[in-house]
């Protein structure tokens, strides 16, 4: 036995060349990062998101690599499509969204809203995943979830339970699949910068709460969250299943 560790296999640049990643949320944020970023690694990558010009402007960057299916998450015709795949290596569940609410005024429309769309849409993209990874013995599914899976939050006690339910269901499928050589983990980002966030910190009391919460003292940025990604598609996380990533600055560590 050689106890000679292999620095070249751990330094090595990640090529995901011939692999087949779906990525669902692709079209903005932090799905269409991840998109972009196992695309340039060499993936082929399809794109999921509802609107197809949003998928246009992705797959432009990487004509050759990117593929763009314009399906909604909450319409079972998406499932179909990913179990007809005949190769499915890398999949990123993105796809997801938030209400900021008392819990007081959570209505039941939002209830099903963002449970159907943060938790059961990530389940049925990981079912169907799954299925089509089990016919070559291997995979690597990648849930988008959040800090607010692993803490609490005022106003959010829905988006908690959704990415809680994320967190629960990753440790659950990481076990499950593992004999099969399937990994499932997650990545729980803290705030990132976005156009979509930005106008949520032009209020100065929301930016100094959340500023103070994050040890680091800044927001992530997407690049953070896709360079998450991009190594637990990798097989330098060979031994990563069933577990968080989290991209917090120290949030969750206080």
């Amino acid at each position: 036995m050689n106890d000679e560790v292999d620095a070249k296999r751990v330094t090595a640049k990640i090529d995901l060349s011939g692999k087949v990643a779906l990525v669902t949320g692709a079209g903005k944020g932090l799905g269409r990062a991840a998109a972009l970023t196992l695309a340039e690694a060499g993936a082929h990558v399809i794109g999921v998101a509802r609107t197809l010009a949003d998928l246009e402007s992705l797959k432009a960057h990487h004509p050759e690599r990117i593929d763009a299916w314009a399906e909604d998450v909450l319409e079972e015709a998406l499932y179909g499509r990913i179990e007809a795949l005949g190769r499915l290596d890398i999949a990123v569940t993105s796809a997801g969204g938030n209400k900021p609410e008392p819990l007081t005024e959570i209505t039941t429309e939002t209830i099903d809203w963002m449970m159907g769309l943060n938790l059961k849409a990530v389940f049925r993209t990981c079912q169907s995943a799954a299925r089509v990874m089990l016919r070559h013995g291997s995979g690597s599914i990648i849930n988008i979830s959040s800090q607010m899976g692993h803490v609490g939050a005022p106003n959010r006690s829905l988006y908690c339970a959704t990415k809680h339910g994320v967190e629960g269901l990753t440790k659950a499928m990481g076990v499950e699949l593992a004999p099969d050589g399937i990994r499932v983990n997650s990545v729980a980002a803290t705030f990132v910068d976005t156009p979509m966030t930005r106008p949520m910190f032009e209020n100065t009391e929301f930016r100094d709460t959340v500023l103070g919460n994050i040890a680091s003292g800044h927001l992530a940025s997407i690049e953070d969250v896709a360079a998450a990604v991009l190594h637990l598609a990798s097989p330098g996380a060979a031994m990563m299943t069933g577990t968080s990533l989290r991209v917090d600055g120290g949030w969750t560590a206080w």
